[in-house]
């Protein structure tokens, strides 16, 4: 479906939470993004097919990628999904439809881990929706009240046994160490970083589609 904090989208804080996620692509008028936000009805509920016409409306070049091109009704008993999903289905899947007439560029494909290098070696960033029940962060450490600890190692979420869609912001990789960098919105003042393995398998969890927003800085 494409993204979001919450399935596939994001819950609550829309305003704010949208404005961290696309703040990297320059200054942005208050007014003009409250604006946006508002035009889009963007609110609580955020999904990635939302943050694609956000790019659109800004004129940013961008590719959005999923696995499913539309809400996935497998997701309706989940209780991520569950609260928001009668609601928001069938707008969401309207901007899926119109997503074309609307010059928002929408795929149905696989991303390898390789694609989204090749990426970010240009310079260039994405947005992508992960579990953030899965996901850690390598970097993060105390005080306790920026991450949750466990065994495993510094988490930049709470780890829970469902599903928990979160939106993070890639900025770059090592591949020689084999990790990922990346912005967490929730967490402004801090570049986070985890394996390879990890972010596998946090973007590829169900309930991801494996939504993916290219954003290309040069536009």
């Amino acid at each position: 479906m494409g993204a979001p904090r919450r399935p596939r989208h994001e819950d609550g804080g829309g305003g704010s939470g949208a404005a961290a996620r696309t703040r990297y692509l320059g200054q942005l008028d208050d007014s003009e993004f409250e604006s946006a936000l508002q035009e889009l009805r963007l609110t609580r509920s955020i999904w990635t097919i939302d943050l694609a016409y956000l790019m659109r409306h800004f004129g940013v070049r961008h590719r959005f990628c999923t696995q499913t091109l539309g809400v996935d009704k497998g997701y309706k008993n989940q209780s991520f999904y569950r609260k928001h999903f009668d609601t928001e289905e069938t707008r969401v899947n309207q901007l899926f439809a119109q997503a074309k007439a609307c010059k928002v560029l929408v795929e149905k494909c696989t991303v390898s881990v390789q694609d989204i290098q090749a990426h970010l070696a240009q310079g260039h960033v994405a947005i992508v929706l992960v579990n953030s029940g899965v996901l850690h962060c390598d970097l993060c450490s105390s005080p306790v009240k920026y991450c949750c600890f466990a065994p495993s190692g510094h988490r930049c979420f709470c780890r829970t046994p469902d599903y928990q869609g979160h939106f993070i912001v890639l900025r770059g990789y090592n591949r020689a160490t084999g990790c990922i960098f990346y912005n967490n919105p929730a967490y402004a003042d801090r570049m986070c970083s985890t394996s390879i393995s990890n972010f596998e398998e946090a973007r590829t969890s169900y309930g991801t589609d494996e939504d993916i927003l290219f954003v290309y800085l040069d536009s």
